[in-house]
């Protein structure tokens, strides 16, 4: 039996927030199976809980954010990735500010913490939402796409008219058969751009954004010192916050997921158009007498990965 996965101990970060500015505390902890991942925002009283889940977002301008009764967390989608990526099914995450710490700008800092907690198998299954047939949502020239497929396969296309992104692929297929999350994903960072950057901080955005947690570009090229991480680092990030922003449904997909020029937003409408087609999913576990697809057998091995 493919069994759910929480965390073995208690674990914590400190950082700043990448719109705000401000500290942030993160605690993560561990869940009873079929909890899935809920969000705490423990700095209001009293203290609110936001249960991942795709009709909560609320604002998909610059990140995934949740938001119940008026109360908001934002940039959610970097740590539900690493989540995805290592296969957490339950957690429960205590944060005192209205969005998660941007850390370096990447889902790395968040799979180090989770590794250093230690991953916990738990007495009951895996839920999978098979994708059962192709579902789509479009806007303009972009578009999203799911397709049945098993295993977890995501091919990005982006398109920017950048110099330092021309000179690199803009076009990248991920499939978790082959892929590894932690070293083929996982350590792209968010990017911007200069004139971007001074706007949005001129009208009280980005306050926290920074050389230290973002790829950051001129009119011609890349400002960061130590270069890039990946020679496709641009469109691995769209997949890194693809993959967080589709784990949002609760459960892992098993799926190809094509995107061209999408984002938070679209990436958001999709699962909706999806989750509303009763006949275009099910819910899926795999027992001994089951053979688990090869993408997920692969994913039981990435604790272990070093980054």
């Amino acid at each position: 039996m493919i069994r759910q996965r929480t965390l073995k101990a208690i674990v914590n970060a400190t950082g700043v927030g990448l719109h705000g500015g401000r500290k942030v505390n993160l605690v993560l902890r561990p869940a009873a199976p079929d909890t899935g991942i809920v969000f705490h925002r423990v700095d209001t009283d009293p203290p609110v809980d936001l249960p991942a889940d795709p009709y909560s977002v609320c604002d998909t301008r610059m990140c995934s954010g949740l938001e119940k009764n008026g109360v908001k967390v934002g940039t959610v989608e970097h740590l539900m990735s690493a989540l995805a990526g290592l296969g957490i099914d339950n957690l429960h995450i205590d944060v005192d500010a209205p969005e998660i710490p941007i850390l370096d700008g990447s889902a790395s800092p968040f799979v180090f913490l989770l590794q250093s907690a230690g991953i916990a198998e738990q007495p009951k299954a895996k839920k999978f939402l098979r994708v059962k047939k192709a579902v789509e949502y479009r806007e303009d020239d972009k578009y999203v796409r799911l397709t049945p497929y098993e295993g977890f396969r995501l091919q990005f296309s982006i398109v920017f008219d950048h110099p330092a992104i021309d000179a690199t692929a803009n076009e990248v297929v991920i499939d978790f058969a082959k892929n590894s999350y932690v070293r083929d994903v996982s350590r792209a960072r968010t990017f911007g751009f200069m004139q971007d950057v001074e706007f949005m901080q001129a009208n009280g955005l980005a306050l926290g954004g920074s050389l230290e947690n973002a790829i950051v570009m001129d009119e011609y090229r890349v400002l960061n010192s130590e270069g890039l991480r990946y020679s496709d680092e641009f469109v691995k990030h769209k997949v890194l916050d693809a993959i967080g922003d589709l784990y949002l449904c609760g459960h892992p997909l098993l799926a190809t997921y094509t995107a061209y020029k999408a984002g938070h937003a679209l990436n958001n409408q999709l699962l909706r158009v999806l989750l509303e087609d009763a006949s275009a999913w099910e819910i899926v576990e795999f027992d001994d007498k089951q053979p688990a697809p090869a993408a997920v057998v692969h994913q039981l091995a990435e604790p272990a990965l070093a980054l």
